[in-house]
């Protein structure tokens, strides 16, 4: 096989942080790469010419040399391609990539031109963030349950009003505890779902299913909802989170036998965004309570919130592209706004 060592790649390749490789989609060999690629794959480019690509693909992974192939001859007839891949260096190592192709036009000779960056830190980290995520859930989850269940167990088992008070502590601290595993499940929703998960909703009725829910749980509860202006959002579950943690805030904090909570939807006179005003008469937000969802706020074992509410709000509601805030009435009690991006009444644009 005759190999094509005269088509170099531009200079200004050579100062990116990001793999180059030139392929000829004839002969799914590489003609040219930047010296990142051949960090990448531990081969000089002289070697790369000469290889296959069977050859620096990882055999443990279900992505084959056809399956290359293949994507190769698309890209070159104008369809880019993109997809994970696991490489295997010439020292034997393995490591995770994004590929991306695209025909590409160099010396008057049509080619397809692989931009080819190193996943594995990023791969290996969100691996572990899953396992976190399971771990946290299950086994909090079912720890918990069971010291809930002992600290019942107690009471029913003692005449003593110190240890039936000392149970009930345990019991209901499990309780919230376990109430985390809950809240780590929304966030992580809010984090992995994307666009196609989403909906196209009038922002009133959005917020009437998530009150009708809530109702049922607290029936002594008084929500009102009121419409000032009709707008629309696109939204999925992190929503649904985000909004039943602001509303039973103000149910559970409420010092009213019944509490009263009003919800409001209008435009934000100041940018069009939606807003959602979430009011209630409570004690006041602790400072620290807020303070701790700045991300680069300095946190001491003084200086955190005592719970993960606020979190779930916060990360439910940015995952939206939208925004939370917090602001004290005057003369009592809180508002929690809730920002979003408008949408049309025919859809997102």
């Amino acid at each position: 096989m005759s190999l094509d060592t005269s088509t170099q790649l531009p200079a200004e390749y050579e100062t990116l942080h990001t793999g180059i490789a030139l392929y000829n989609a004839a002969t799914a060999r590489i003609v040219a790469a930047n010296e990142r690629l051949e960090s990448l794959f531990g081969y000089p480019t002289q070697e790369l010419r000469r290889l296959s690509i069977e050859q620096y693909t990882a055999n443990t992974y279900k992505f084959s040399e056809p399956d290359f192939v293949r994507r190769l001859q698309v890209a070159s007839d104008g369809d880019p391609q993109q997809f994970l891949w696991r490489i295997k260096r010439s020292d034997g190592e393995l490591v995770w990539v994004r590929v991306h192709l695209a025909q590409q036009t160099v010396g008057g000779r049509e080619y397809v031109l692989a931009e080819i960056r190193d996943l594995t830190d990023h791969y290996t980290a969100s691996r572990r963030e899953m396992l976190f995520w399971r771990i946290l859930r299950h086994n909090l989850r079912n720890e918990t349950t069971t010291i809930a269940g002992r600290a019942g167990e107690i009471k029913t088992l003692t005449d003593s009003d110190d240890v039936t008070a000392a149970a009930e502590t345990i019991r209901s601290t499990a309780m919230e505890l376990g109430g985390v595993a809950t809240s780590v499940k929304e966030i992580q929703q809010a984090v992995l779902q994307s666009e196609t998960n989403r909906s196209h909703r009038q922002a009133a009725a959005a917020i009437r299913d998530v009150v009708s829910d809530i109702e049922r749980e607290y029936p002594d509860a008084e929500v009102t909802v009121e419409e000032r202006e009709r707008m629309w959002i696109h939204v999925d579950s992190a929503f649904d989170h985000a909004l039943s943690h602001a509303i039973e805030n103000a149910i559970v904090h409420s010092e009213q036998d019944r509490p009263t909570v009003t919800v409001a939807v209008r435009a934000s006179p100041n940018t069009g965004r939606v807003e959602i005003r979430i009011t209630d008469t409570n004690p006041v937000i602790p400072d620290v309570e807020v303070d701790a969802l700045d991300e680069f706020a300095d946190l001491t074992s003084t200086y955190h919130g005592t719970g993960v509410g606020l979190f779930v709000m916060k990360w439910c509601i940015e995952s939206l592209g939208g925004e939370l805030e917090f602001e004290e009435r005057d003369p009592r009690g809180n508002v929690v706004r809730l920002y979003l991006p408008p949408k049309s009444p025919s859809g997102p644009r």
